[in-house]
């Protein structure tokens, strides 16, 4: 019995590993700032992928993150093709800092937005490039983003 438990105990520790493992590569493929997002979009002349989401209310956008956002498929894609921003106005307002909250915010009312989630490209200058509003299956967005990428080029 004794046995039994130490190795449970054991499988679940290597499983939140691996899981929190997992998570630590998606999250960072997002960058923290808006205005670094620019930077680097002017510098790798690359299209910046403007996620909005209400990460705390909005069940779609969960969906997104868990299907297409954490996909090795998107990873790869987004790695040589995009800079890409978060841009999350959870009920929640403590879940986000202060400061990018702030940010969040001047962008949802720069590109009007109304609904979650959208997915806005822009470029260095801020120009819209592309968008889609509401949610998808996870392989349709791929059209979406290859057309993105023939726009900008």
């Amino acid at each position: 019995m004794k046995k039994n438990s130490i190795t449970f105990l054991l499988l679940m520790i290597c499983f939140l590993v691996m899981a929190q493992e997992k998570g630590d590569n998606v999250e960072s493929l997002w960058l923290n700032s808006y205005k670094e997002a620019l930077k680097k979009a002017k510098i790798e002349r690359k299209p910046i992928l403007i996620y909005f989401k209400g990460s705390d209310w909005c069940g779609p956008c969960k969906k997104l993150d868990e299907g297409l956002f954490s996909s090795e498929k998107f990873k790869k894609l987004s790695e040589r093709n995009f800079i890409l921003y978060e841009a999350d106005n959870p009920y929640n307002k403590d879940l986000v800092e202060k400061d990018k909250l702030k940010v969040n915010l001047k962008l949802i009312k720069k590109f009007k937005i109304s609904s979650y989630p959208t997915l806005l490209f822009v470029n260095y200058k801020q120009r819209v490039i592309a968008y889609k509003k509401g949610m998808i299956l996870s392989d349709y967005y791929y059209p979406f983003f290859e057309s993105v990428i023939a726009k900008f080029k």
